[in-house]
């Protein structure tokens, strides 16, 4: 599922035709898919609606997480296409446009949702770090504009997938499936794996350390407190590590082998070697959109406070109709046992 590029061959090897092992990501892929579907679909649902009331009470970190929870929820829509794509045998039977447009939806929220975790990271940072300063300097229409200038740079940077060719002129089309290697495609690789992984991760890295850091030095908070942190802090960066790494490392291998053809001796080495592990990393990205509500939300225990809150009243409303109906049924057979014995 990464864009075909046009693109002059970087050697001739690519011009060997080299079969994929289209069926052995099969069922692996439909297993992770249809989990992540079932556990995201709905929790990402429900902190949509917990985290904009945050952002109705002028909360900044509620603006990233409602964020970040409209884009794993956009990310988790494309995943029924790509399920049948997979499991058609990565015969894409939708149009050229659908593949296009799913193919986009796609990796833009992929990238738009890395930068956001930076984001809430950096906020968490600030707001620990520096207390009394960030009182009057973090502004909900700051994150709002840093937001939406995330989503802009993430959106344009990838319209060329507009203009890329994503089917082999075979029988069966395929759709984002690994092309070619091309200087562009090289220079492409190389940039997501710096901009789109390294960095944020070094961001995240850093950013937690800091914060474990000044909440270990906080007498104010209780050792069961500390360790909830201390837990947060370090599945945020294995959660990325998991999600993204694979993937990226990857893009990273193959941009090496095609600026230095000489390392490798077949010209099949990614198609024998390489094709399953990457198409099952993709899958692996899919596993933060699931999580991302679990652990930036739902494990909050203002949010938690909330939900017990508005289940109550759910409940409580239910309770009271439950009652109301058997009452009204029970008051309706007593009238008509009335009416007979009259």
């Amino acid at each position: 599922m990464l864009p075909v590029t046009e693109g002059l061959p970087m050697n001739n090897q690519t011009l060997v035709d080299c079969k994929r092992p289209y069926e052995e990501d099969r069922l692996p892929l439909l297993v992770l898919y249809i989990i992540v579907l079932v556990i995201g679909l709905p929790t990402n649902v429900l902190t949509i609606f917990l985290t904009w009331q945050q952002v109705c009470r002028k909360n900044v970190l509620g603006v990233y997480l409602w964020s970040l929870s409209l884009c794993d929820l956009t990310y988790l829509f494309t995943l029924p296409l790509w399920a049948d794509y997979v499991n058609s045998g990565h015969n894409w039977r939708w149009s050229s446009t659908a593949c296009k447009l799913t193919g986009y939806i796609f990796f833009t929220n992929m990238y738009i949702s890395i930068f956001l975790l930076c984001c809430i990271s950096c906020d968490r940072y600030w707001a620990v770090a520096y207390s009394l300063e960030s009182r009057g300097l973090r502004r909900q229409r700051h994150a709002v504009i840093i937001t939406v200038v995330i989503v802009l740079v993430v959106a344009i940077g990838h319209t060329t997938v507009f203009t890329m060719k994503e089917g082999d002129p075979e029988s069966f089309r395929r759709c984002f499936e690994p092309s070619q290697s091309s200087v562009k495609v090289m220079g492409f690789n190389y940039s997501r794996f710096v901009i789109g992984f390294l960095l944020p991760l070094l961001l995240l890295v850093v950013t937690n350390r800091f914060v474990l850091a000044n909440v270990q030095r906080s007498p104010g908070l209780q050792k069961g407190q500390k360790r909830r942190v201390c837990r947060l802090a370090v599945a945020v960066v294995l959660l990325f590590l998991i999600c993204f790494g694979p993937y990226h490392l990857i893009l990273l291998v193959r941009a090496i082998i095609t600026q230095f053809p000489q390392l490798v001796e077949t010209s099949c080495l990614f198609e024998k070697n390489m094709y399953t592990p990457y198409t099952i990393s993709l899958g692996l990205s899919t596993i933060n959109s699931a999580v991302n509500p679990i652990l930036y939300v739902l494990s909050s225990n203002n949010i938690r406070k909330e939900c017990y809150h508005g289940l109550s009243q759910v409940n409580g409303i239910t309770t009271y109709w439950w009652s109301f109906s058997i009452a009204a049924l029970f008051i309706r057979r007593s009238g008509d046992r009335e009416e007979k014995e009259f």
